[in-house]
């Protein structure tokens, strides 16, 4: 069968057109074609599953058509093992959403299930297109549908506000790479990514480069400081918006990382992995111990999310083949864990209209169905062993571990945080007295949410206890890409210089140099932080002179200039 790539993406959106001729008050219709549409999806993806030969590194499936051929620039697509996962999680996912909006999207469903299967085929064209021109085109277009989806459908009266501040945050940073494509065409002559990777480019080129993708790709995780989007709207979002947009969305990011800052920007990506490595790191424990302290369930689940994303950001920038295969495993368990645990809010966010914490407890008592539930996506949020989480954890912390043990350090708190607020959650809403003065009635899971709920927790013990069916495709993509990355990079800092440099030393020693240098930029890094937290907390935040005036100036500018010496930049 030819044109099966192509065919994920048109489906979709011939759904979408017949949904537009259907009468709006033909409401069972539409909803039932929409399912159709999205099961036949999945239903095709499981065929590509199949058919996908793990020995090669090739891209397979290959179909290529003229888009705008005078200036080289086609609609080229293909799969390896670093994205067929994720197409298989996108068709998997948005018959699920659909089926949870069943009955809680009162008014225009007809515009709603459109949204969503415009929306699935722009997904399933970032993940399959080779071309970077138009990988910009739909990775932006995503944006368009699930702007409509918050803004329209949301359930508070501040979903405009977080539809905007999603599209923005998420758009700003994409203008900057939108100017890296069009310097990379104009220099190469193409935007076909495998003549890109045979292209070479200057070593400050790159790095100017990689930071323009960083800029948009960053947004997209989120990393700190431009995360503050995402809780935002997952509060707003319907339930079926806040499961694709945990589940599939925030992993446009991390692809975008791994298709082509990574191996096109090699040196640039050896150079700045401190940089990630920081951020990365500070996010984990910042947005746990933030999580903490939520009152909102979705918030609680969307802090969790992008302490998650970045401990895969963490496993990516290891560049060993544990930490790549365990964050690509990461995001698939992610996708499946935290896409249950808002249908779980979802549920009982449709039977009592809120979603404050205080207002539960004792849901064991009248929905032990939906407790049980419940509780298992919980444990694999925290990683308990024979759940999938627990496997793509694991193989970050290992490769992170051979590569630096301090920040392997930091990045296994998130673990034990994650753990606090994934209990202290669970033991509310559970257990106790029912509050009675705010809950009136109990109705476990019906068919439909049982539905939802079930394929999900049978998937994510699958890969927790046989995780090879998903590792094996993964296998020859990443070792060729971190071959190809080692191949092209110079992958050593000469000690009195500030620029990369080819040392004539050994593999050994340069790993050691690079450990080293990471290390003491994560301790300055930290260090920075803890006086700035608490200077504000003693002082606040006076305007003061840029230049030093007393002797803990001096100190603090000594501490930035130490990091910025050992990170290359000055």
């Amino acid at each position: 069968m030819d044109n099966l790539l192509l065919s994920i993406i048109l489906i979709p959106i011939t759904g979408a057109f017949i949904l537009m001729l259907i009468p709006e008050n033909y409401t069972g219709i539409i909803k039932t074609s929409a399912l159709y549409v999205s099961l036949l999806v999945f239903f095709i993806s499981l065929y590509i599953w199949s058919g996908f030969d793990s020995l090669t590194s090739k891209f397979q499936y290959v179909e290529v058509y003229q888009w705008i051929g005078s200036s080289n620039i086609n609609l080229y697509l293909g799969i390896d093992g670093i994205s067929l996962f994720f197409v298989v999680l996108t068709a998997l996912l948005i018959p699920i959403c659909i089926l949870a909006s069943w009955s809680s999207i009162k008014s225009n469903v007809k515009e709603y299930l459109i949204a969503f299967l415009f929306l699935e085929a722009f997904v399933m064209t970032v993940f399959c297109v080779l071309d970077l021109v138009l990988f910009y085109v739909f990775f932006e277009a995503v944006l368009i549908p699930m702007f409509i989806i918050i803004g329209v459908w949301g359930s508070r009266e501040r979903k405009i506000r977080a539809a905007y501040m999603f599209f923005l945050f998420t758009l700003l940073g994409s203008v900057l790479m939108l100017l890296a494509i069009l310097w990379v065409y104009f220099s190469a002559g193409t935007t076909d990514y495998q003549i890109l990777l045979t292209s070479e480019f200057g070593e400050e080129v790159q790095k100017l480069l990689w930071l323009a993708f960083f800029a948009s790709f960053a947004s997209k995780v989120p990393m700190l400081p431009v995360h503050i989007w995402l809780p935002e709207a997952h509060v707003e979002a319907p339930t079926a918006g806040s499961v694709i947009l945990a589940g599939i969305l925030l992993k446009l990011g991390t692809y975008g990382f791994l298709r082509f800052s990574m191996p096109l920007f090699p040196n640039a990506t050896n150079f700045f992995t401190p940089l990630v490595y920081s951020f990365a790191c500070l996010a984990i424990i910042y947005t746990s111990v933030t999580a903490i302290r939520q009152t909102d369930l979705k918030r609680v689940i969307a802090y969790s999310s992008v302490a998650h994303m970045n401990l895969v950001l963490v496993g990516l920038f290891v560049l060993n083949a544990q930490g790549l295969e365990g964050a690509l495993l990461q995001q698939l368990s992610h996708g499946l864990v935290s896409g249950a645990l808002f249908l779980c809010v979802g549920v009982v966010y449709d039977r009592h209209h809120s979603r404050m914490i205080q207002y539960f407890g004792g849901l064991a008592h009248g929905m032990p169905l939906y407790v049980t539930l419940f509780m298992f996506f919980i444990m694999a949020n925290i990683a308990l062993p024979g759940t999938s989480s627990f496997v793509g954890e694991f193989l970050i912390l290992v490769g992170s571990f051979q590569g630096n043990t301090l920040v392997c350090f930091f990045a296994a708190t998130g673990m034990v945080l994650g753990g606090c607020y994934s209990l202290w959650i669970f033991n509310r809403l559970s257990f106790g007295n029912i509050k009675v003065q705010y809950l009136r009635q109990f109705v476990d899971l019906n068919k439909r949410e049982f539905g939802t709920l079930f394929p999900l927790s049978l998937l994510v013990l699958l890969m927790g206890i046989y995780p090879d069916i998903f590792l094996e495709p993964m296998h020859i993509a990443g070792s060729n890409l971190l071959e190809h990355i080692k191949v092209c990079s110079n992958f050593s800092h000469s000690a009195d210089s500030s620029s990369w440099e080819v040392l004539a030393t050994s593999p050994k020693s340069q790993a050691e140099v690079l450990k080293g240098r990471e290390t003491i930029a994560l301790c300055g890094f930290w260090w920075l932080i803890f006086c700035e937290i608490h200077e504000l907390a003693v002082n606040g935040c006076p305007l003061e002179p840029w230049y030093p005036t007393n002797m803990r100036d001096i100190v603090d500018y000594t501490g930035y200039y130490i990091w910025f010496k050992w990170m290359g930049w000055i």
